[in-house]
């Protein structure tokens, strides 16, 4: 009787194993996609948001195995894609401050802004080497010297020694006049000035080339709108703003992960009952 009993509860969880595996093998995992996305782009394809030309310039799939230390491999797999597009009028800024050398064309040149305390101008003065002339000059010391606290040259020609005012020795410098809010042509730009006390500051508009990275299930900004990046497949990537849809199928997947792994713990608890009752079963009776 106690082997009959064990037979039909073996019996049962038999088939209640059986039935949760069967379950388990038939049942086919939900997955994304998206239908109808806004874009779906392949490597070099060109596509248009609000007026902005872009291209995808990167749509890449890496796939790297990695052995571990107990022999088994590790695959990762890594999607990324970029979009390239070009700001035809892009802000550019460049600060000149207060006694630094900058170069105007072609020249180099001392900035110089006058102490006040809201200046309306600077003056660029032109930045003389002295000591390559005064190196180029071989009637002439390599440094100048000061007495009385004039700058001063020593000329030696003939065993006799001049000190010649530095200010004569060394050609004027030319100058240029730099005015708030006046347009200059800086490096083929139409360039705004502004001074200030400790600084001018030159800003103009110009083409710029912009990338942006995103990876797989990432968010990304284009023309001020976000966008989901999803590899539809390893060289396809779309771009949606359908993320209620993307939300749901992601609850779909939690929830048929969820199911799946409570069969995985009926079939694995059926079993354990089975060889518990069989064991059972064959216990040697005490009458």
């Amino acid at each position: 009787m106690q082997r009959r009993a064990a037979a039909i509860y073996v019996a049962f969880f038999l088939v209640v194993g059986a039935a949760s595996y069967s379950l388990i093998a038939t049942a086919e995992e939900p997955t994304i996609g998206f239908e109808n996305p806004e874009h779906a782009l392949e490597q070099g394809d060109e596509f248009t948001i609000d007026g902005q030309q872009y291209t995808a310039t990167t749509v890449n799939t890496e796939v790297e195995e990695e052995s571990s230390d107990h022999g088994g491999t590790t695959v990762t797999v890594t999607r990324t894609a970029a979009f390239a597009w070009t700001n035809q009028s892009a802000l550019y800024t460049e600060t000149w401050d207060n006694g630094s050398t900058v170069t105007y064309e072609s020249d180099e040149w001392d900035v110089v802004i006058p102490n006040a305390s809201d200046p309306t101008s600077a003056t660029l003065r032109e930045s003389i080497d002295r000591a390559g002339i005064l190196a180029n000059d071989t009637n002439a010391d390599n440094e100048t010297v000061t007495r009385d606290g004039q700058e001063f040259v020593i000329i030696t020609e003939n065993n006799s020694s001049t000190l010649v005012p530095a200010s004569e020795y060394f050609p004027t410098p030319e100058t240029q006049q730099l005015s708030e809010s006046q347009t200059l042509d800086y490096n083929g730009n139409q360039t705004r000035v502004d001074v200030a006390t400790d600084a001018v500051t030159l800003s103009w508009n110009a083409p710029r080339e912009n990338t942006v990275e995103v990876g797989d299930q990432a968010n990304v900004t284009l023309s001020g709108q976000t966008y989901l990046a999803f590899f539809q497949t390893n060289d396809t990537v779309v771009l949606t703003q359908d993320f209620e849809s993307y939300r749901a199928q992601n609850d779909d997947i939690d929830q048929f992960t969820e199911q799946k792994n409570g069969l995985w713990g009926v079939t694995i608890l059926s079993g354990l009952c089975i060889v518990f009752l069989i064991g059972l079963a064959f216990l040697p009776s005490r009458y």
